[in-house]
């Protein structure tokens, strides 16, 4: 069921409930639909005129029967048990392929392609012997066990770290995942270059860091890149991201929360058992009573909202750029079909040494002078996605995720740098290909190519990202320290839960902010 046709701008049906919701992104509305299926009262604030927040799908392109997973795309850390409780019509689809990585090794093309047949091969292909292959599938086993011990303790209360590390129950992938920088056991496991980038970019997805970063920033994204599922796999949402959100959303609503659309909170006044949130909607200011309130933003919103000073700023580092084409681009490396090395995570200008110089680069304050990306074709694996005159014509979505590009390099020229930047990546997709990428791009009802991009700032701007930060802030290790409650959604309002991507385990598309902060409210 749409969005649109779940939630309504008309005025809130009573003046207080046992919980009121604000912001209706995915999280927001997990949250909802357990509380009201537990018997709760709920009314869910959102400003913008639909529900979804950073997971929809749009038509983002004039007169184009597209509908592209706009922001967020592809869906791993979402739980089967949140899918499963909340009866949520909502699929997922399996990559044929993991990734393909391009690459020039003596003077020809060539490439690694990872998953399905042929695997061990275009190791040997790439590397010469077998002895990266199988330390791909060592590294990758132990991976695979932590992920089945880690990843069930997401939707239960914290554990404390000495608990999570006898959860393991392996000193070696401790080590490696929680206590060393992720760089070291690359360097360890690993000897080539191609193949050490394509195991560090787990680590970099939304994460300006280096492999050696003594914060161990990058390992705990690495961690929640690997362990989703229990399996690691990254799949295609089943008619775009947005099909997941209208789910949530017909979800709550059957459990009988009410969704409020064009509805902005804009103050929480709280003596930690009773919380009045004011409102502003079409229809004026108003105010809203609540026992307690779940709060699906960012840790900077939430500081606003109850009038305190806010957390040091985090600082988003991607480029998203989304194309529409009217075919696939043949590749230089003959040896593989394009349907196949796009069919997964295609890697650019990720080897290893390439991540660390466009690391310092950009540290330093420049573009990066070969942006480091990786793209999706969704459309392989879901057409559905596009409209059935697309289809039969061959059309194609791209998704381009680039790394290495913090927000400050854009704050002098938002608008040129990204052009810059973009021109800049596309070139190095360019590069491994038989035809420009721009041949291939469809043209909209007016003509214009069917390519949109997205700096942190314009995420900043469209969605309210803090600094263009995809997880709202960096990311935490899935433990409870001083500084978390039992399930790392409470603040230090008692009624008042942090249900955002700020949670502690947020982030991503995963809805376990949402199920914690319901259970924790409910005082599970």
């Amino acid at each position: 069921m749409p969005a649109d046709e779940t939630s309504s701008p008309g005025t809130p049906a009573h003046a207080a409930y046992d919980a009121v919701v604000v912001g209706g992104g995915h999280n927001g509305l997990v949250a909802a639909a357990y509380l009201a299926r537990a018997g709760q009262s709920v009314l869910v604030l959102e400003r913008l005129g639909s529900t979804g927040g950073a997971a929809v799908s749009t038509r983002p392109f004039e007169g184009i029967d597209a509908r592209l997973s706009r922001y967020s795309y592809l869906v791993s850390l979402l739980p089967q048990k949140i899918v499963r409780e909340l009866g949520l019509d909502f699929a997922v689809r399996k990559r044929t392929v993991s990734s393909y990585t391009p690459a020039v090794r003596g003077g020809r093309p060539t490439g690694l392609l990872v998953g399905g047949e042929g695997t061990r091969e275009s190791f040997a292909a790439l590397t010469g012997d077998d002895r990266e292959f199988e330390a791909w599938q060592r590294f990758y086993g132990m991976t695979g066990r932590v992920a089945e011990r880690v990843f069930p303790t997401l939707t239960e209360p914290l554990p404390a770290r000495d608990d999570l590390r006898a959860r393991v129950d392996d000193a070696d992938a401790w080590r490696m995942l929680f206590e060393e920088p992720i760089g070291v056991a690359v360097e360890e496991n690993f000897a080539d270059g191609l193949v050490r980038g394509v195991v560090l970019t787990d680590a970099l997805i939304g994460t300006f860091a280096d492999a050696h970063d003594p914060s161990l920033l990058q390992n705990r994204c690495f961690l929640y890149h690997v362990i989703g599922n229990s399996t690691g796999d990254w799949d295609v949402p089943v008619g775009g991201m947005g099909a997941l959100t209208d789910a949530l959303a017909g979800a709550a609503r059957a459990a009988g929360a009410e969704i409020r659309v064009l509805h902005e909170a804009t103050r929480i006044e709280t003596d930690g058992t009773h919380a009045e949130v004011t409102v502003r909607s079409p229809d004026g200011e108003h105010v809203i009573g609540a026992r307690r309130v779940l709060v699906n933003a960012s840790p900077q919103a939430l500081a606003a909202l109850l009038g305190e000073d806010p957390p040091v700023p985090p600082e988003g580092a991607q480029l998203k750029v989304n194309m529409l084409l009217t075919r696939l681009p043949g590749l230089r490396d003959h040896s593989v079909d394009p349907r196949r090395a796009f069919a997964g995570t295609f890697h650019i200008a990720e080897g290893y040494e390439q991540l660390a110089t466009a690391y310092r680069e950009a540290a330093a304050g420049r573009l990066p002078g070969a942006p480091p990306s990786e793209i999706y074709c969704h459309s392989l694996t879901d057409p559905s996605i596009l409209g059935p005159g697309l289809a039969a014509r061959g059309y194609q979505t791209l998704t381009l995720f680039g790394l290495h590009t913090p927000a400050r390099l854009f704050t002098a020229d938002n608008e040129a740098t990204r052009a810059t930047l973009l021109e800049a990546t596309l070139a190095e997709l360019d590069a491994h290909l038989e035809e420009p990428i721009a041949e291939c791009l469809a043209l909209d009802a007016d003509g214009r190519p069917c390519i949109e991009a997205k700096t942190p700032l314009d995420l900043e701007r469209d969605l309210r990202l803090p600094g263009g930060h995809i997880f709202h802030q960096d990311l935490s290790f899935p433990y409870a320290t001083e500084e978390t409650g039992r399930w790392g959604v409470e603040t230090d309002r008692a009624n008042v839960l942090l249900c955002g991507a700020g949670a502690v385990r947020g982030g991503g598309v995963s809805g376990v902010p949402g199920h914690n902060a319901a259970l924790a409210a409910l005082g599970r």
